[in-house]
């Protein structure tokens, strides 16, 4: 298996943290041409998004479809619980992710140059992004994981994009991410043990690095 891969984007580093956290042995691969665009990646996967698991010969794109994937196809260590409920607990975290926390926050992404921004798009997002924040503080778990004791995909989707979160919003002069959220500040340092994590956002970090030297 191959995972078409860029180490900055959140929505691949969630399926790098599961690959990881499975002790899997799956190839993970730089885009075709280094461009999402480009024609050989296109004939991957003709979103052009990332990232795209190659299981054999079927390609499967968007990260919780291979999450999700991953799960069915190597059960063990599990990533998600055993009951119904407590699997809905789990994908209601993965879905808030995906439409309601990080679409604000990736808004800002093209307003980081204080020089060519608009602050109005700026405040309206913040003001969207922070109240997702105040969600997802009320959603989660009073200790531990997101959504309880155990490591599961919720905290796969959560993880990367807080990486962003604590990273950007002084930036903009907004107050920090985890400031007056107790359980989202606790989440926070207790996720960064998780080896598979920490592996994920110090890649991450370096290709933040090399981002910003260019």
């Amino acid at each position: 298996m191959k995972l078409y891969n860029m180490n900055l984007s959140n929505f691949a580093s969630k399926s790098r943290i599961a690959i990881y956290d499975k002790g899997l042995d799956i190839e993970i691969a730089a885009i075709p041409g280094n461009n999402l665009k480009s024609p050989e990646y296109l004939k991957i996967n003709p979103l052009g998004k990332t990232p795209a698991l190659d299981a054999d010969g079927v390609i499967i794109a968007e990260s919780e479809i291979i999450n999700e994937y991953l799960e069915d196809k190597f059960p063990n260590p599990p990533l998600l619980p055993k009951s119904p409920e407590d699997r809905a607990r789990v994908r209601t975290f993965t879905r808030f992710h995906d439409l309601y926390l990080e679409p604000p926050l990736r808004a800002l992404f093209g307003q980081l140059n204080p020089k060519s921004r608009d602050e109005k798009v700026v405040n309206e997002r913040l003001t969207e992004f922070n109240q997702r924040l105040d969600q997802l503080e009320a959603m989660l778990a009073p200790s531990g994981f997101a959504a309880g004791p155990e490591f599961t995909l919720a905290d796969c989707a959560l993880a990367p994009t807080m990486f962003f979160a604590t990273n950007m919003l002084p930036g903009f002069g907004a107050k920090p991410a985890l400031e007056g959220r107790p359980k989202l500040e606790a989440w926070w340092k207790h996720v960064q043990t998780r080896p598979s994590v920490k592996k994920t956002l110090a890649e991450m970090g370096e290709a933040l690095a090399a981002m910003m030297k260019r």
